[in-house]
């Protein structure tokens, strides 16, 4: 049977089948192109340094926890945000405030003076206790 000149031809289902593959890979490259600046404007860009901190980094800033422990050789609280750890010499709840520097309290001073015993000789503390009174001997 031929079909007359003029009217519509039965389409290949090949053709069909390739069309809708084609146009289901453009439409998720389309997708994907079209997430892009949703993605770009979710990036976080602070990077750590409170000098690049901006109101928009906030609620990452905020969404940070407390880590009590050892980081880097360093007992103490940390407030960490993703890869930064920040050191504070006590929590500050709920969140510490980034504008505002932790107040690090400065390492007590060194002994001007050591205490020595002269029965058991030694010096304080590897002699604990001393039956005379203790000498104080200069530090140096």
């Amino acid at each position: 049977m031929s079909i007359p000149e003029g009217s519509p031809r039965k389409p290949n289902s090949s053709k069909i089948v390739r069309s809708l593959a084609l146009a289901a890979v453009a439409a998720a490259a389309l997708t994907g192109l079209l997430s892009l600046p949703a993605q770009a404007q979710d990036h976080w860009r602070w990077g750590g340094d409170i000098h690049r901190f901006h109101e928009r980094d906030f609620g990452r800033w905020s969404g940070g926890h407390w880590f009590h422990g050892p980081h880097d050789g360093r007992p103490g609280w940390w407030w960490v945000v993703g890869d930064f750890w920040y050191f504070y010499p006590a929590p500050v709840y709920p969140y510490p405030d980034p504008f505002v520097p932790p107040v690090v309290s400065a390492a007590p001073p060194a002994a001007s003076v050591y205490y020595y015993c002269n029965n058991p000789p030694g010096y304080y503390p590897y002699v604990a206790t001393c039956p005379t009174p203790w000498r104080t001997v200069p530090a140096q």
